[in-house]
Order: C-alpha cells, then structure tokens, then sequence
C-alpha cells in the first residue's frame, strides 16, 4: 500500500503524469529491442571465442589438405589440374583464418570499450572503422554471434550507418579484412606458388607441365582442359609407356596414332583396315576425331611366344622300335647260398651259386654227388 502512494504523491508533487513515471523504468529495464550495452558485450567476449575455435579448426583442416595436394603431385602423372583447384581453396581457408585473426581483435577492443560505446550518442572517431568492419563480416563469416553485434550497433547508431559500413562509404573499412574475404579468386601465380611450397615441405619432385607466362601471373587460374586426366585410367588400357614424345597433349603421350591406311590396330589381324582410334576407327567407320600429330614414336607390338613342343626321337635309328624302348630288361640275380642238405631240390636250389662260406669238406662231397 505504501508503494502505491508513494508514485501518486510524487506524481502530483512534480508536473508528470502517473504513465510516464512507471513506463520509464520499464522500457530502461528492457529496451525493447533498443541497444543495451549489457547486452551487447556478452556477444562479443563470445564472439572472440567464436574467431578462436573457428581458426583452430580451419588451421587443423589446412593442413591435411596440404598432404593430399603433395600426395597428387606425387602420383606418376601428377594430377596437376585437380591440385591447382585444391590449392586455390587452400588459399582461400588460409585467407579466412587471417581474417578471422583481425576480427577477434576488432571485438576485444569494442569489449574493452563498451562503456565508452554506452555513454556516447555519436560513435567514436577511433571505433568507427572497427564497427563498420563487423557489421560488413557479418554475412560473410560463420560466427552467429555477429548477427546480434550487428543489430546493438544498428539499435545504437541508426539504419544510415548500418549502410554506409556495408557499402564501404569512404573507405571506413579495413582493407586487409576486405581483401581476405574478398569473392574474387587468387591470382595463377599465387596459386603456383603455394603448390611449389608444397612440394618443397613434403620433399615432392614435381614441376609444372605448363609454366605460367607473364600475362598469366595475374590472371586467375584458367578453367581446367583436362590435359592432367589419364586416358583410360579405369582400365588402363590406353596407357603406353613406350611412347614417350615430350609434347603436351595426353591422346599422344598415350599413343593414339592418326587414322587412315593401316593403322596402329587395323590390318590382317586387326579390327578392320581403316586403322587406328581415330579416322577410320574400326573397320573404318569411324570412332572420334584423330589427333592433329602423329607421334614421333610408335610402340612395338608384343608377339606372344610360340609353344615350345619336345623334339621326337627317332628309334629305328638304333636298331629297335619304340615298344623295345620301354620293355623290362631280365636282370639274373644269383640266390644266397646254404649248406648242402642231401636232396635233389636243395642241389637245384643251390646250383650255379657261389660256395665261399662252405668247408672243404662239404665241397668234395658235393663232387662225389655230382659225379654219381
């Protein structure tokens, strides 16, 4: 009871209205989506943790990235074109993490200075620039904590400065964070470079099939032709590494010959006489366009070995027929002889043996035996 007197007293003692009294607290409490400096600087101590955890991230993805870039340099052919592309988005993440870098700065020293920020209708000459560069990242960076900085500054300052900080009228802006989140791409010789720094880290022998030109230096990277992309690399069936020509284009270092007359496949035992992939194809109708050059080398074909067949041997020659050769020579083997027992058997058995283990005696009745 006391409290509610107490503002109708007050309200009669000065010239206000009962309305204004309680409605002035109340929108001061909860500014009503107006800029609360309490507010505001929660966001960007976050937003600094944001810039941190993202870098690291990046930092971390950059460098497997690095390892499949060499790894394709290192392949035989090197995969070149796609390399060129991988590095292209190498620089780029690199670029965001520099960014990423002056951001976090941006929002430590706003943080530090909020309460400047609050006291101050007009913004700080000195803070301008850092300001105008966050609402300009805002929707070119993955922090969403950017996203309620942006709409405190335009609570604070109005709509105009929310577009001149995105149009960068006069200059306000950092020009270093606007080139590394810049959507044009890197130049060609930029590109170059971070493929031979590459190469130099990872201990890859690798130089550019197609060096770069002085035109080209500052141009960005032209589209990829293909020039790197193996012929037939599924299979591997157009790949002849006995052509070795030193030219630039891959349908010759691959060894597809010029049609007409009889070609590198056509011919007697061919697929058909008009020769060759191109030209006349097979049979000489026709599959693509032939090549412009002819190579300076052509690869040998590789006959198969004939089989090898055993020389037959002729046995008249040597007095007999193929059916003697393999009949079983009858080889006597003499028994072991024994004593002599008396019987007509036991002489049979031991005749024509050998008799070196027997006595005299034994061998002189034998005779007498053999003489009856």
């Amino acid at each position: 009871t006391k409290r509610t007197k107490q503002p109708f007293i007050h309200c009669m003692d000065c010239s206000n209205s009962f309305n204004t009294f309680l409605i002035e607290p109340i929108s001061t409490m909860f500014s009503f989506g107006g800029y609360n400096g309490t507010k505001l600087k929660p966001q960007l101590k976050m937003a600094v943790s944001r810039f941190q955890i993202a870098a690291n991230k990046k930092t971390a993805l950059l460098k497997q990235q690095m390892r499949e870039v060499a790894v394709m340099l290192a392949e035989d052919p090197p995969r070149e074109e796609k390399a060129r592309i991988r590095a292209e988005a190498l620089i780029r993440e690199d670029n965001a993490v520099e960014a990423y870098e002056i951001l976090q700065l941006a929002c430590e020293l706003l943080a530090e200075r909020i309460k400047l920020i609050t006291s101050m209708k007009e913004c700080p000459a000195d803070l301008v620039s850092s300001i105008s560069t966050l609402i300009w990242a805002c929707d070119r960076v993955d922090i969403s904590e950017l996203s309620l900085i942006k709409k405190q500054f335009r609570a604070k300052y109005g709509k105009k400065f929310e577009e001149n900080a995105v149009n960068n009228v006069g200059g306000i802006l950092n020009e270093r964070v606007v080139s590394k989140l810049s959507v044009q791409p890197p130049a060609a010789y930029l590109v170059q470079v971070y493929l031979q720094r590459i190469c130099e880290q990872f201990e890859v022998n690798w130089k550019p099939a197609n060096p770069l030109t002085a035109d080209q230096m500052a141009e960005p990277m032209a589209a990829p032709v293909g020039y790197s992309v193996q012929v037939a690399g599924g299979t591997g069936l157009g790949e002849v590494t006995s052509v070795i020509t030193g030219m630039e284009d891959t349908d010759q270092e691959s060894g597809y010959s010029k049609g007409g007359g009889g070609g590198s496949i056509g011919g007697d035992d061919g697929y058909g006489g008009g020769g060759g992939y191109g030209g006349g194809g097979y049979g000489g109708g026709g599959m693509a366009a032939a090549p412009s050059h002819m190579p300076s080398t052509v690869a040998t074909p590789i006959i198969p070995a004939a089989p090898y067949n055993p020389p037959s041997v002729d046995t008249r020659s040597q007095g007999g027929s193929k059916a003697n050769d393999y009949e079983e020579v009858d080889i006597f083997v003499p028994g072991i002889p024994t004593a002599p027992t008396g019987t007509k058997d036991d002489n049979q058995s031991t005749k024509g043996g050998s008799t070196g283990d027997a006595s005299y005696d034994d061998l002189a009745a034998r005779f007498n035996q053999l003489k009856k």
